[in-house]
């Protein structure tokens, strides 16, 4: 019997187990194996995309389903499809006509389940794609003709995100859907009901996994839900104040190695579930 048999350990991405410059350090990945190795269960629970991890997934691969979209997929990676999904209402072009028209040089992404589109260019957008490997694909966001997934905005502008969430907020359609920062440069417009806390107990179910046996790691805002759903959650020293003081644990920083800290304290008995 391995020493971590009936442990699933969800990770959030950038800023948690990414290091600062987008990769995955020696350590977090060693430790992962190993984790996986004595018969734990090791996933991402992140606001990306399936077709946006692959240059994640080339360094490392997780053992279990995972959650997307923020709480609006949860994605299969051996079979490529999803186990369950919760689509956009249309009425959220809406909110993004609004956003366009009220606030100049705003990106407009439009993902559906299987595809990024860049609608409206900015040098947040581009970012993006630098960072993820994205494919620069271009369509207006009410021409895909497919259920949308989530919609995304980017603003690299000091308090460009403070005010288009003001600006949202202040829509008459604004409490028909979930709207939420993912980092610092982006903010998402996602179906009622959607975040990552969502999916910890669809996860679980999947597994056939006691929630108590849970771990959920993160360190910004769109990670909330997902740590309080958790059987323990834990935030990255460099979380942002929230997040902390969700959390029921603080552990090191997603630049020493924070996954392979919380797999070492749960072998040594620091951590107990």
């Amino acid at each position: 019997m391995g020493k971590f048999n009936g442990i699933l350990i969800c990770t959030d991405l950038d800023g948690t187990l990414l290091k600062n410059d987008k990769t995955v350090s020696v350590e977090n990945l060693e430790a992962i194996e190993y984790f996986k190795a004595e018969g734990g269960y090791f996933t991402f629970v992140t606001g990306r995309m399936p077709c946006s991890l692959g240059r994640i997934l080339k360094m490392v691969r997780p053992n279990a389903p995972i959650g997307c979209i923020n709480g609006g997929g949860l994605y299969d990676l051996q079979t490529g499809k999803y186990l369950w999904m919760r689509a956009l209402e249309d009425s959220a072009l809406e909110l993004v006509d609004y956003a366009v028209e009220h606030h100049e040089g705003i990106g407009v992404q439009a993902n559906t389940f299987e595809t990024i589109w860049f609608s409206q260019e900015s040098s947040a957008m581009k970012k993006f794609r630098e960072q993820t490997g994205a494919p620069d694909l271009r369509r207006h966001y009410r021409e895909i003709g497919e259920p949308l997934a989530k919609i995304v905005f980017g603003d690299d502008r000091e308090g460009g995100i403070d005010r288009l969430d003001r600006l949202l907020k202040s829509h008459p359609r604004a409490a028909e859907f979930d709207l939420i920062s993912s980092d610092p440069m982006l903010y998402e417009i996602l179906p009622k009901g959607s975040n990552k806390g969502v999916v910890m107990p669809k996860l679980a179910e999947a597994l056939g996994l006691e929630m108590r046996k849970t771990i959920a790691v993160g360190d910004y805002y769109n990670d909330l839900e997902m740590l309080r759903a958790a059987g323990v959650g834990i935030a990255v020293a460099n979380a942002v104040p929230e997040v902390k003081a969700a959390a029921d644990r603080v552990t090191v920083s997603n630049e020493e190695h924070a996954i392979a800290k919380i797999i070492s304290d749960i072998e040594t008995g620091e951590l107990v579930l």
